[in-house]
């Protein structure tokens, strides 16, 4: 048996972390009967959203009592997870951004979620995040950027790749060419590295890795067009030419030039 040399320090410990836990679930009751409050809630069948963000909240009550709440509002708080959103089988609509949340575990019960909102936290397993949303087939928008998962290789593709049914991913609509790109047995864990440009040895063509590196380079080697035409602004009218006195400035061109 192992003997601590310093008990007492170590129940203090103990007891400050429970005491801890405890005035943090007192924090979140009292901000969601607050808005319970706000709304003129009287029932708890009654409540279909609640907003508790910007509430300094570390932890939050168990929310199974509200049966039909379908848009909770979480984010800009300092939730490390979620293990409070188990059985609100009704929710559609979850933000969770800005946050300190490291892990997901519990998403895989909302089955109805189709707005998620993660972005801005801590979350750094990319295969577990997105086992964990696998399973919800309603799921629509998805914001995961900055987050240090973003960091992994081919980290778009992989979500896009996993998560089918998902058609808005970090404010961006996916591409559905980009399906069938990523290699199912793909590592999500390989580090991220800029690819260097590969080039063809004769020294034409160039192949980019990146889709977009290549719009970009192809869209700075257009020619330029330069189209002129008259500032009818600038150009008096009858009336004005024949009031016109000396010194009046004379019509303008404009000048755009594109590429």
């Amino acid at each position: 048996m192992s003997w601590d040399p310093n008990p007492v320090p170590r129940a203090l410990r103990c007891w400050s972390l429970r005491r801890a836990s405890e005035t943090a679930l007192q924090s979140s009751r009292r901000a969601v009967e607050d808005q319970l409050k706000i709304r003129g809630h009287k029932r708890d069948a009654d409540v279909f959203e609640l907003f508790l963000s910007k509430k300094e909240l570390t932890e939050v009550i168990d929310l199974s009592r509200f049966k039909k709440l379908k848009y909770l509002w979480l984010h800009h708080n300092k939730l490390h997870g979620i293990t409070f959103l188990t059985r609100n089988c009704c929710l559609t609509e979850l933000y969770l951004n800005n946050n300190a949340i490291f892990e997901i575990e519990g998403l895989h019960y909302l089955p109805s979620l189709n707005i998620l909102l993660l972005h801005h936290n801590e979350l750094t397993n990319l295969d577990a995040t997105v086992k964990e949303l696998q399973g919800m087939l309603n799921l629509k928008i998805l914001s995961l950027y900055q987050n240090p998962l973003c960091q992994y290789n081919l980290y778009r593709l992989y979500i896009i790749y996993h998560l089918p049914g998902v058609e808005l991913l970090d404010r961006n609509r996916k591409d559905p060419s980009f399906l069938g790109k990523v290699d199912a047995s793909w590592d999500p864990k390989s580090p991220f590295k800029q690819k260097p440009v590969q080039r063809v040895p004769s020294g034409i063509l160039t192949v980019f890795d990146d889709p977009e590196d290549a719009v970009f380079v192809r869209s700075m080697k257009r020619s330029v067009m330069t189209l002129t035409s008259m500032n009818w602004n600038t150009v008096p009218t009858r009336e004005e030419r024949y009031l016109e006195e000396e010194g009046t400035e004379p019509a303008q061109m404009l000048t755009v030039t594109l590429r």
